[in-house]
């Protein structure tokens, strides 16, 4: 199967990283990027081909992959519309909604409805991402399965039957790394503030983080109970949880995300407009 990256940011690396690492043939892994000091390295680390353009010897593939930003897919998607026919279509970006796409990359009125929608996040850079993933009715179960193959070179995947599910899954996990760069911002902050150095601090805070992800995700109990046990009555713990519980931090998680959830909403229906 020979796939062709539109944009060769972070994302797209990440993924044909992972897809090598798998063992993934390097000559069917190609790029489309227009800057030319991306495409020399995208060269020289990969050893992948590059092409300046969409053109039609680019688009020789079986798959596209669009991995720019929302704001370029409504162009990038004219150019690609004359020479993709039937070519199996996965989007990382943004917002934008499949029943758009399938418009934008339609000929003569004949909408293009090969189309998977897909949210990862940043922890793919280390191959340690989850993507929520959503196919337009009319994808095959083979399509399915090679976006699934494909999304899971860096990480965990997640089907979503509705795709007003994939605005949850920005709000929680697309967004969510941001969260928990916030929260280990603000441990690390805490202990600075007690008197701890810059690199203790960090070093504490990374690791309590990483250990209690470690810990949730390996054990068969809820995240409450794993929560309960360590919180002895009349402890540290618990008297740090009754200051969270105080400041509503739970609820204040709840409202922002749900607040990304409808900024993701809003960003659908704007960039859809064209």
């Amino acid at each position: 199967m020979i796939i062709t990256f539109i944009g060769g940011g972070n994302m797209a690396t990440a993924i044909i990283s992972g897809l090598i690492q798998r063992g993934w043939d390097r000559a069917s892994l190609r790029v489309v990027e227009i800057l030319p000091a991306a495409r020399e390295k995208l060269e020289q680390t990969l050893q992948i081909k590059t092409f300046a353009s969409v053109n039609a010897e680019s688009m020789q593939t079986d798959c596209v992959v669009l991995a720019i930003k929302p704001q370029q897919i409504h162009e990038v998607a004219a150019q690609l519309a004359p020479l993709i026919k039937n070519t199996l279509v996965i989007s990382i970006a943004a917002g934008i909604r499949g029943s758009d796409l399938a418009r934008w990359l339609g000929q003569h009125n004949i909408e293009h409805k090969r189309i998977v929608r897909v949210m990862p996040n940043t922890p793919a850079l280390v191959l340690a991402g989850i993507s929520g993933l959503y196919a337009l009715p009319e994808v095959s179960a083979a399509d399915r399965a090679s976006a699934e193959s494909i999304l899971g070179a860096v990480g965990e995947t997640v089907w979503v039957d509705r795709e007003d599910d994939i605005d949850a899954v920005t709000a929680v996990s697309g967004s969510g790394p941001a969260y928990v760069f916030y929260f280990i911002e603000a441990l690390e902050q805490a202990a600075r503030d007690l008197g701890m150095s810059t690199e203790t601090a960090r070093r504490l805070a990374m690791a309590t983080f990483t250990g209690a992800s470690k810990l949730a995700a390996e054990s068969p109990e809820s995240a409450a109970t794993l929560r309960a046990r360590v919180t002895s009555k009349g402890g540290t713990t618990e008297r740090a949880l009754a200051c969270m519980e105080a400041d509503a931090v739970k609820a204040a998680i709840g409202r922002a995300v749900k607040a990304a959830a409808e900024r993701s909403r809003e960003l659908g229906s704007e960039l859809g407009k064209s």
